[in-house]
C-alpha cells in the first residue's frame, strides 16, 4: 500500500536519496527545503528519475520557528493523513553562531524546529493506521544545558550539535511514551557518510550515503521495526543500540521537556 511520507531537509543529501527511493515505489512523496527554487528542481528531479507525479514541497527555514509555524499548517491542510514523517533536516557547520532569533542554528534546526513541527501535526500522523516517525540522531550526544537550548549560552558548533541531537533523541523517547500508537525511532544514520553537510564539516567521509538512506527507507517501511518504539538505532553498529545515558534519565527529560515547552509556548 501506498503511504504519504513527509522527509524534512530532502533537497540534498540522503534525505533526498531517501524520497527518490521512496518515490520509486510509488509512495506520496513530500520533501522540504529552504529555497522555493531549489525544492521545485529536486521535485523535478525527483518526478523524472521515479516516473511519479506524486511529489510535491514545503518551504520553511527552520532556523526560523514563525515559518515552522507556518509549514505546519499547509501539511495540516495539504496532508490529512500522514503515514510517515522522516524528521532528517539537520545542520552543523555555519558562519554564524546564532540565527536572526538569537538562537544556536544547531538547537533550533536540529531539535526545537523539529519538535515544533512535528507536535503540530500529530492529528494527522494518528490519521494514519500505522504512522511511524523516524527522528535523526547522531552518534554525537551530549549533556543538554539549558543556556544553549534556548541561546543564552554560545558553545562550538560540534558541542551545540551534539546537544541538539540528544535532545532530539531524549525528546524521542518521551514522545513515544506520550504516543503509544505511533512507532518513534531515533536513529544514528552513521557516522560521515558522503554527504554534502559532512564535507562541508569534516572534508571527508567514511561511508557512502547510501548507508544511510537503506536505513531510513528500512525503518520508513520494514515491518520489523514496528515493537522498536522509544527505541535507538545506531547505523555505524547496524542494530538496536544504548543512546547517551541521559536518554534514559527520566529526571533531566522531564526537564528538557519542561524548558522545551517553557520556551517555546
Amino acid at each position: 500500500m501506498h503511504k504519504h511520507i513527509l522527509i524534512t531537509g530532502s533537497t540534498d543529501g540522503i534525505g533526498k536519496l531517501t524520497a527518490l527511493k521512496l518515490a520509486e515505489e510509488g509512495h506520496f512523496i513530500y520533501i522540504h527545503g529552504r529555497s522555493e527554487a531549489k525544492l521545485n528542481q529536486v521535485i523535478s528531479e525527483i518526478k523524472e528519475a521515479s516516473s511519479n507525479d506524486n511529489v510535491k514541497g514545503f518551504v520553511a527555514d527552520f532556523s526560523d520557528l514563525d515559518a515552522v509555524k507556518l509549514m505546519a499548517e499547509q501539511v495540516k491542510k495539504e496532508i490529512p493523513k500522514l503515514d510517515v514523517l522522516i524528521n532528517n533536516a539537520g545542520i552543523l557547520k555555519t558562519k554564524d553562531t546564532f540565527a536572526d532569533n538569537g538562537l544556536d542554528y544547531r538547537m533550533v534546526v536540529n531539535y526545537l524546529a523539529t519538535y515544533t513541527l512535528t507536535h503540530a501535526i500529530l492529528d494527522n500522523l494518528k490519521q494514519s493506521e500505522a504512522p511511524r516517525i523516524i527522528n535523526l540522531s547522531s552518534a554525537a550526544q551530549s549533556t543538554v544545558t539549558k543556556g544553549v537550548l534556548i541561546g543564552a549560552t554560545a558553545v562550538n558548533s560540534s558541542e551545540a550539535y551534539a546537544q541538539s541531537k540528544l535532545a532530539l533523541t531524549m525528546w524521542s523517547f518521551y514522545l513515544a511514551k506520550q504516543e503509544p500508537n505511533i512507532t518513534i525511532i531515533a536513529v544514528n544514520p552513521g557516522s560521515l557518510l558522503n554527504t554534502k553537510m559532512v564535507k562541508e564539516a569534516y572534508g571527508q567521509h567514511w561511508s557512502p550515503a547510501d548507508k544511510g538512506v537503506t536505513i531510513l527507507y528500512d525503518l520508513a517501511t520494514d515491518s520489523s521495526h514496528v515493537n522498536k518504539s522509544g527505541h535507538y538505532f545506531d547505523n555505524d553498529k547496524g542494530s538496536y543500540s544504548n543512546a547517551h545515558p541521559d536518554a534514559y534519565d527520566e529526571v533531566k527529560i522531564q526537564q528538557l521537556i519542561d524548558d522545551t515547552n517553557t520556551f517555546l509556548l
